[in-house]
């Protein structure tokens, strides 16, 4: 039987669970470059800009700020310079965030966007079939990793546990890439 979002079965409820319909609305990441994150983010992978705004006072100083979206939300992505302007990306070793996960919806989505970084010559780092979804790992300009994703068919996930990763091919992947209307 499948929950509201999908249909793992939770190793451990929770004594008092969170609404089962919550989704991760917008994810905010520090910056050292806004018009260099415009660029990935835009240019590369193809959000829209929704806001954007130069010497915003925010965490006790100011920077500048972008908002991207895909579809119409409000935003997806936040880029901030507060406190990180020309600053490097986090080192190996510490605590924080691992990797933020854009959801595509197919596969052949999925396949258009890693196409886009390939021809940008975006480095990839891992690409991996998890059984239950495809998922390509990559660092942006400010070296914050993300994945980007495709999710099978509930009908056609493999559980946890089972050594479900195995390598997925980005010539295979590709294939999948609609030819430009």
């Amino acid at each position: 039987m499948s929950g509201p979002q999908g249909p793992t079965e939770p190793m451990r409820r929770a004594e008092r669970p969170i609404d089962p319909n919550v989704r991760i609305g917008h994810v905010h990441l520090r910056t050292a470059d806004i018009d260099r994150v415009r660029d990935f983010y835009v240019g590369i992978l193809g959000f829209d800009v929704v806001f954007e705004a130069r010497d915003v006072p925010g965490w006790g100083t100011t920077g500048d700020i972008l908002f991207v979206s895909a579809g119409g939300y409000h935003h997806h992505l936040g880029f901030n310079t507060w406190k990180s302007a020309g600053g490097s990306p986090q080192p190996d070793g510490v605590a924080g965030l691992h990797h933020v996960a854009l959801l595509f919806s197919s596969r052949e989505q999925l396949a258009e966007a890693v196409g886009r970084l390939v021809d940008a010559g975006v480095p990839l780092r891992q690409l991996t079939d998890h059984g239950t979804h495809l998922a390509v790992y990559l660092s942006d300009p400010d070296g914050n990793d993300l994945e980007l994703a495709w999710d099978r068919p509930w009908d056609d996930w493999r559980s946890f546990g089972s050594g479900i990763d195995t390598p997925l091919e980005l010539d295979e992947l590709l294939t999948h890439r609609q030819a430009p209307a």
